[in-house]
């Protein structure tokens, strides 16, 4: 018997000498079994490809070297091939001594004359890399369809965006200069408190659709997520009810990522809030953080995680689990299993948008009755974690004596933002659209703030701030906008030097958006050219 195992009775000696070089040379597995299914002959690739010793493995079941899921119907085959000329192609999976397997192809044949057989050739091709290939194929298509829907969805929040946060700052608004007038005992304030209420639940919708759609604005700093659980702890606590044991688990060594603080923390009370639903009865939460290093590429049902070094945040609960056909529709915007009234269907749609737009990636794993786990990966920085914003001051310190110029070409906001701000000192000219500002500006010696709506009729706010700056590089600018990022972007308000507030918005953030933009940019010398100048 020679290293592949040849014996007098071996199949493989009927042949000529010179195929058994090609059988060496041959890329895919070539065998031969005996009548009662053991091996009698295997060639060279059989080892390389599966590790298992070519010598040892002679004499032993073929069925041994099948993945047990799958003996079941190789044995039908094998039989069927012996009571027939030729089998047809069908896959299957075969062990490795590694202990994983190989998805291979085989084709089967049994030689014999006058109905005897003699028993089995075969030949295995290997479709493990054609396989991941193909699946990876499917993620991405499967990735491509998610994002079309979330542009679909997108497309149709950043439209409606402008109108609606118009409205909605209009509700905020004039509902908090009311409260401001009301006595603490006033019958009125609790009605006028629950429309404030309503506006702030619709306000977050909107950023829900926007934020899922992968189209609001962030503020991106470098941080550590430990910094970010433990920021929440206690807010999550709250959320997840005393018969849910809230358990951290988190790695002193944790690198660093750049990602939106706030973002971040609306991505941990979203999933804590979808476990505690999915353990009504109580159970545990746990967050956990590490650092993970991939070295290849990992596909799973739901996503691909390409090779590279992260943060990982997991988020697992006990809870009652999902089955597939569930867990491959949780991403879709307005998909709930919650009863009507009890779910938007946006949690884990918004998600799913933070963590893509924030570079990251996300896995699920999770069965029926069996808990469910997500895993949020983000990529490392070597940079350091940035420092806390200052505290804002109190509101009392918030008013002025400086002359805004206001344009908006929506009466009602533009009749808003200039009650707000006189009530808190300023003095305040309106203009309508960016031709009317121009005037107002040169009939003016001095002018302190522009605060500008970014789209608008005849002339965006960028082209009207330019116009202005050419005049005076001094003057501080504010926009405005109820447009999502992409729009803001398209219309040039971008850059460090920028001042943005987002619709909608209440009095008391406009005022300190508006102080902060004064005090920050009064540090500059300026010198305010005569009126003939402009």
């Amino acid at each position: 018997m020679d290293q592949r195992g040849h014996d007098s009775s071996d199949l493989f000696d009927r042949a000529d000498a010179r195929y058994y070089h090609l059988l060496d040379l041959c890329p895919d597995i070539v065998f031969s079994l005996s009548v009662d299914l053991t091996i009698l002959a295997l060639n060279p690739a059989f080892q390389s490809l599966t590790g298992w010793c070519t010598v040892e493995c002679i004499g032993q079941p073929f069925l041994s070297l099948i993945h047990q899921d799958d003996q079941t119907e190789m044995l039908g085959r094998l039989h069927g091939t012996l009571s027939r000329q030729a089998a047809p192609l069908f896959e299957t999976r075969m062990t490795t001594s590694s202990g994983g397997c190989l998805t291979v192809e085989i084709l089967l044949s049994s030689p014999g004359e006058n109905g005897h057989r003699s028993g089995i050739l075969g030949i295995a091709r290997d479709l493990t890399k054609s396989k991941r290939a193909e699946e990876a194929l499917v993620h991405r298509e499967a990735e491509l369809q998610q994002a079309q829907k979330m542009e679909a969805i997108g497309r149709l929040a950043g439209g409606i965006a402008h109108d609606f946060n118009n409205l909605l700052t209009i509700i905020t608004g004039y509902s908090q200069l009311v409260l401001s007038r009301l006595g603490g005992d006033d019958q009125l304030r609790g009605d006028v408190e629950e429309i404030r209420k309503a506006a702030v639940r619709a306000a977050d919708l909107t950023q829900q659709l926007l934020a899922f759609s992968r189209r609001q604005m962030l503020s991106p700093k470098v941080l550590n997520l430990n910094a970010a659980v433990e920021n929440v702890a206690t807010m999550l606590q709250r959320l997840i009810g005393e018969d849910v044991h809230l358990v951290t688990v988190l790695d002193p060594d944790l690198g660093q990522v750049k990602a939106d603080p706030g973002q971040i923390e609306q991505v941990l009370m979203n999933l804590a809030v979808n476990a505690r639903d999915a353990m009504p009865v109580g159970g545990r939460l746990t967050i956990e953080t590490a650092n993970v290093e991939i070295t290849e590429p990992v596909h799973t049902d739901d996503a691909a995680l390409p090779g590279g070094r992260y943060a990982m945040l997991s988020v697992n609960d006990t809870g009652c689990g999902m089955d597939v056909k569930t867990r491959a529709r949780i991403f879709e915007p307005f998909f709930t299993t919650k009863g009507q009234g009890k779910g938007t269907g946006l949690g884990l749609s918004t998600v799913y948008g933070i963590v893509k737009q924030s570079g990251g990636y996300i896995l699920v794993n999770s069965k029926a009755g069996h808990g469910t786990t997500f895993k949020i990966y983000l990529p490392l920085v070597d940079e350091p974690v940035e420092l806390c914003e200052i505290e804002r001051p109190p509101v009392a310190s918030l008013y002025g004596t400086e002359t805004v110029l206001l344009v908006e070409d929506e009466p009602t906001v533009r009749v808003l933002i200039r009650d707000t701000l006189r009530q808190f000192g300023y003095t305040v000219l309106e203009a309508r659209h960016g031709v009317e500002a121009q005037l107002i500006y040169t009939q003016h010696p001095r002018i302190d703030l522009l605060i500008t709506d970014v789209v608008m009729p005849q002339m965006s706010g960028r082209e009207l701030a330019d116009r202005l700056l050419e005049l005076d590089p001094h003057l501080n600018v504010l926009f405005m906008s109820g447009y999502t990022e992409s729009a803001v972007v398209d219309h040039g308000v971008t850059g460090s030097s920028m001042t943005f507030i987002q619709k909608p918005f209440t009095p008391e953030a406009l005022a300190r958006q508006v102080r902060e933009t004064l005090d920050t940019r009064q540090a500059s010398p300026r010198t305010v050219p005569p009126p003939a100048s402009r």
